[in-house]
């Protein structure tokens, strides 16, 4: 198993540096771990749109899919 390695960013603007300190802190995290989570899933969205770009096109119509849009609403 690889051994995870470690990371230092340099140069972090205080403006971003202040906002992730308090998205860790409302996270209950430390700085660290918030940091982690967020480059963890930025690194697992990096191929979406790679995956979206291969998937077939299936045309519709814009008015079809309003037409379902309002249905589901006026069941509500």
């Amino acid at each position: 198993m690889p051994v995870p390695r470690t990371l230092y960013i340099r140069h972090v603007p205080d403006a971003v540096a202040e906002r992730l300190e308090k998205l860790a802190q409302k996270a209950g995290l430390p700085l660290s771990s918030f940091a982690l989570q967020e480059l963890t899933e930025t690194a697992r969205r990096a191929d979406n749109a790679e995956l979206l770009a291969s998937l077939p096109s299936q045309p519709i119509e814009r008015s079809t899919i309003l037409e379902a849009l309002h249905a589901s609403r006026d069941e509500r």
